[in-house]
């Protein structure tokens, strides 16, 4: 666990760890999990360590089966997500929300999911609002 926040403290934006397998990715926003998923690359029971986990990364987490989640910034609707599901989460920073990169209002993805519970629907909604199907 300590391996993964490190090298995502380094400059990845997201990290899987299990046991001596560390995989980082890169990218901004939503954009590298929806990539995860959608390669079909499985990450069950993987500890995950990501920059902003809001609803949304938190619902795909969830998807993705992962065993633990750290974010640098985490936000109240996902820590209430991955609590109901029953997925230990630990934080640099707890935010009320989470802001869109202009920091004049919520997350786009935030507000896509917000009505969302379910983590294939999330994916759905998501996998539209960043490609367009």
């Amino acid at each position: 666990m300590e391996r993964a926040i490190r090298t995502l403290k380094s400059g990845a934006s997201v990290v899987f760890c299990k046991g001596d397998k560390l995989v980082p990715y890169e990218g901004s926003g939503i954009r590298p999990l929806l990539e995860i998923l959608n390669s079909k690359t499985d990450y069950s029971g993987f500890f995950v360590a990501d920059k902003i986990v809001g609803k949304a990364a938190a619902l795909l987490f969830i998807k993705m089966k992962a065993a633990a989640v750290y974010g640098s910034v985490l936000s109240e609707a996902a820590g209430k997500v991955l609590t109901e599901n029953k997925i230990p989460y630990s934080f640099g920073l707890y935010v009320k929300k989470i802001i869109n990169r202009k920091g004049d209002g919520i997350c786009p993805m935030e507000k896509a999911v917000g009505d969302a519970d379910d983590p294939d629907t999330a994916y759905e909604i998501l996998n539209a609002a960043v490609y367009g199907s």
